[in-house]
């Protein structure tokens, strides 16, 4: 809900509070006053288009100021949230017009850009009046206005529901047709790679094994001359053997020596001893060293075979397994693609088959909505001195999409017999108005969410037309805020809120106001609407029978 409006130097007005209820709120005054001022100004603060120069003669800017009340779950809250603004229970709408031309806007004090401000004011406000070219005049929006009406949204959300199906399908199959074209371009490289490595058998860690037991064997080649021939030297040919006979001869020689060689064949013994661990050692270097000829040859084959085929695919050695496990999967995939595209184009049929079915179930609903909505037309129209007009609303097959394939229109013809057409081309200024508004009563389903204004709509309409048209408004205002600018009595008297916007010249500069009247001022400003500018006691009493009808 719209609660206050404040205006600062624009156009005529210098200083402007208002305060807005709930229900009808009606704008009545003389031709010339002001009232449309009052729209551009909220107009702009809403970031619709509108006049170019807005700011007041002798002002630097011009601001306006709009607040409303935002209940919980309104959808300028999910809008605010987008935009990263925090959304509380109020929610300021600031605009300034700079002397220049430049525009700046401001949501809850955080500066904002253009579409965000009318991303948000889509969902606050809604315009009807003769020059009104979007809303219901608007043939892209009669589709979700009849599902609105309709309220099949259990229907609807099946639709999207399986048009997203449709569509994942439909992505994927593409992907896997892409995917499949794309490894088609290289079959023969793949089946080159995959069998060359397979062959190959890379492992991980492989290349530095081969590497270290290589340096190994070719460190073996070199010095194993040497560790034979010291092993020589050390055996029983040499060391080993000389001292063996040296302690034979000793030990047959200690009896007579009376000891004197007792110490000497000690040491010898360990001697012996340390010579053989020695020996030991050098064999088990010998057994190390031991290898074929070949065994150094097939290493270094195989090493060399390795880092031939890092370098040849661009990987390191170690790599190279995992390389030969994704070529094969891309292999396989190319050699199971064609089932697998087989399985996906049935999925998307599938999908396509749930989404016509859904989409079928849906149309089916529209139908039987049209013509709902098509009678609910007609009784509003008669009313509204449109007795003879013929609403219709027309559905035909389009593109399909996430909410169906339907195309809706609303048409008219506003004589039997006559042609039927968009509303705007067919209906005259007077009738458009009335169309609209009875329009908007039927679809006043979920209108609560939006302020509702009426720019003049009862204009060339009078007596108990122009009754039906504030009878018609005041029902609207049981559901939501309506604000109405309005030359007639009849719908003057149905508001909850009455504004009077005037005219006037001071120090030769003209501003123009709006105050809210009481009753008795009410009385008296209906009464000019219905006399003109001379107020009669009969055109009061004929102004109180309209307030208490």
């Amino acid at each position: 809900m719209l609660r206050t409006l404040d205006i600062r130097d624009m156009l005529l007005i210098d200083r402007l509070e208002l305060d807005f209820g709930a229900g009808l709120n009606v704008l009545t005054g003389e031709t010339g006053a002001g009232k449309s001022i009052l729209l551009d100004c909220l107009g702009f603060v809403l970031g619709w288009r509108g006049r170019a120069e807005l700011v007041r003669k002798g002002a630097a800017q011009g601001e306006v100021v709009a607040v409303f009340d935002l209940p919980a779950g309104h959808p300028a809250r999910t809008v605010l949230e987008e935009a990263g603004i925090p959304a509380e229970d109020e929610l300021i709408l600031r605009r300034v017009n700079a002397l220049d031309g430049r525009k700046t806007a401001f949501i809850n004090d955080r500066r904002a850009s253009g579409e965000v401000l009318r991303a948000v004011s889509d969902t606050l406000v809604e315009l009807h009046g003769q020059q009104d070219d979007g809303g219901l005049l608007n043939a892209r929006g009669h589709r979700a206005a009849l599902d609105a009406f309709a309220g099949h949204d259990d229907l609807l959300a099946a639709v999207r529901s399986a048009w997203a199906a449709r569509s994942a399908a439909a992505k994927r199959l593409a992907e896997a047709r892409a995917a499949l074209a794309a490894v088609k371009g290289e079959e023969d490289f793949l089946r080159h790679a995959v069998a060359e490595l397979e062959k190959l058998a890379p492992q991980p860690g492989e290349e530095a094994d081969l590497d270290t037991r290589r340096r190994l064997m070719q460190a073996a080649e070199r010095i194993r001359a040497d560790v034979v021939r010291a092993h020589q030297i050390l055996g029983p040919e040499g060391a080993e053997g000389a001292m063996r006979d040296a302690d034979r001869w000793l030990s047959g020689a200690a009896d007579k020596a009376e000891g004197a060689l007792d110490g000497a064949m000690a040491s010898l013994e360990r001697a012996l001893i340390e010579l053989g661990e020695a020996v030991s050692g050098v064999e088990a270097a010998l057994d190390a060293m031991a290898f074929d000829p070949r065994a150094l040859e097939a290493c270094e084959e195989r090493l060399f075979a390795l880092r031939a085929a890092a370098r040849k695919h661009g990987v390191q050695p170690d790599a190279l397994a995992d390389l030969t496990g994704k070529l094969s999967t891309r292999l396989h995939a190319l050699d199971a693609g064609e089932e697998g595209i087989a399985r996906l184009e049935a999925d998307v049929a599938a999908a396509e088959a749930a989404f016509a079915a859904a989409a079928e179930k849906l149309s089916a609903a529209r139908a039987q909505a049209a013509g709902q909505l098509d009678t609910a037309m007609a009784a509003e129209l008669a009313p509204l001195k449109l007795e003879r007009a013929v609403f219709a609303t027309k559905l035909s097959k389009g593109d399909p999409g996430p909410e169906g394939w339907d195309t809706v229109a609303f048409t008219v013809a506003t004589n039997p017999g006559a042609p039927a057409g968009p509303l705007d081309k067919i209906a005259s200024g007077g009738e458009l108005s009335r169309f609209l508004l009875a329009l908007k009563v039927v679809l006043a389903r979920g209108a609560d969410a939006l302020v509702l204004i009426f720019d003049e709509i009862d204009r060339g309409v009078g007596g108990a037309t122009a009754d039906a048209v504030g009878r018609r408004l005041a029902q609207l205002s049981e559901t939501a805020q309506v604000l109405v600018v309005t030359h007639s009595p009849q719908v003057a008297a149905r508001g909850s809120h009455h504004f009077r916007v005037a005219k006037s010249v001071s120090d030769g500069m003209t501003t123009s106001r709006v105050e809210a009247l009481p009753p008795p001022e009410r009385v008296d400003e209906i009464a000019r609407m219905i006399s003109g500018a001379e107020v009669t006691d009969a055109a009061r009493a004929a102004a109180q029978s309209l307030l208490h009808s």
